[in-house]
C-alpha cells in the first residue's frame, strides 16, 4: 500500500501556521499532513484535530503553530506488518492513522482511507474473476 502512495509529499514543518497548513491541505486535497522536522517524523496534523482544537482557542489561525495542534501519539507498525494488524492498531487506539517504520526509518502513514481503498481493490479483483466465470448472454 505504501508503494502506491510513496513518496508522500503532504508534509509540513511544526513551525508553520495552521492557516498555512489548512491552505496546503486544500491545495493538495488531503485530509492530513505529515509533520517532519529535519526529515524526522514528529506526528500528523489532520482536519479532525484542527476542528476540535480551533474552537477552544481565541487565537487567529495565523498565530497558531502546527506543533500546537498536531497528533503525536500514533501507533506504530512496520512495513512487514499486515494490513489487518494495522486495522487492529487503529481500532485499539481509536485513531485513523498508523505510522509505518522500517527499523528506525520512517516510511509513511497509513490511513483508514488507504485500507478501505486496498480492500476495494482486492474485492474488485474477486468480482472480476467471478464475473468472468458467469458470462451471460444478453438477448434483445
Amino acid at each position: 500500500v505504501l508503494d502506491q502512495k510513496y513518496p508522500q509529499f503532504n508534509t509540513v514543518s511544526p513551525m508553520h501556521t495552521i492557516y498555512d497548513a489548512l491552505y496546503q491541505m486544500g491545495c493538495e486535497n488531503v485530509e492530513y499532513l505529515i509533520v517532519l522536522e529535519d526529515r524526522k517524523f514528529l506526528g500528523i496534523l489532520n482536519e479532525h484535530d484542527i476542528t476540535n482544537k480551533v474552537l477552544l482557542t481565541k487565537k487567529s489561525l495565523n498565530e497558531i503553530l502546527v506543533r500546537d495542534f498536531m497528533s503525536t501519539n500514533l501507533p506504530v507498525a512496520t512495513i512487514d506488518d499486515s494490513l489487518e494488524y494495522c486495522m487492529q492498531l487503529m481500532e485499539q487506539h481509536n485513531v485513523r492513522y498508523v505510522a509505518i517504520y522500517e527499523d528506525f526509518d520512517f516510511k509513511g502513514v497509513l490511513s483508514t482511507y488507504d485500507l478501505i481503498q486496498q480492500a476495494l481493490r482486492k474485492r474488485k479483483d474477486t468480482f472480476a474473476e467471478s464475473n468472468e466465470k458467469e458470462k451471460y448472454t444478453w438477448i434483445y
